[in-house]
């Protein structure tokens, strides 16, 4: 019998990869390599010198597609607001990524790790997430409207000091 752990991710990663088209591009530059985070558990390498652990999930789509919309299902409309190109809004692409990174670091935590999770990131991002005054406030799961950023004039010259 093997001691390795079954990736199930990888089994979703196949039986999807039959099914949906991969997603491309979106807001990868803003967050470091998740492998990085999580090879800072417990300073990288067990006290056996083994190697830190991997992620589960390769990265924020697949997060998003495999852990989020399965596990955290919640009633469309009212005070949720959802959007099936979520991908397309930078604060929840964001919000997600830091989501994943915390969730891979976290779930290594031996007892209350995965409750922090929930009280101090997930409760926390839900709200906003999925909230009326949220990223997918003007879209539907059955459409999704541009987001809009808020309009702003540039400063005069020299009204803020550099401070890098």
């Amino acid at each position: 019998m093997s001691t390795e752990p079954h990736d199930h991710a990888a089994d979703l990663r196949e039986e999807e990869s039959r099914e949906a088209p991969a997603v491309g591009g979106g807001l990868t530059a803003e967050a470091p390599d998740v492998t990085s985070a999580v090879a800072g558990v417990d300073g990288g390498e067990g006290d056996d010198g083994e190697p830190a652990p991997e992620p589960v999930f390769k990265n924020v789509e697949e997060f998003v597609r495999l852990r989020f919309l399965p596990v955290y299902v919640r009633p469309e409309g009212g005070q949720f607001r959802w959007c099936k190109e979520w991908w397309r809004h930078a604060e929840a692409v964001s919000r997600f990524q830091a989501l994943w990174h915390a969730w891979e670091v976290l779930r290594w935590e031996a007892g209350t790790g995965m409750a922090v999770w929930y009280r101090d990131h997930l409760d926390f991002q839900m709200g906003i997430l999925l909230g009326d005054n949220g990223p997918f406030r003007e879209c539907t799961s059955r459409r999704h409207q541009d987001p809009r950023p808020l309009p702003a004039d540039p400063s005069p010259e020299g009204w803020f000091e550099d401070e890098w």
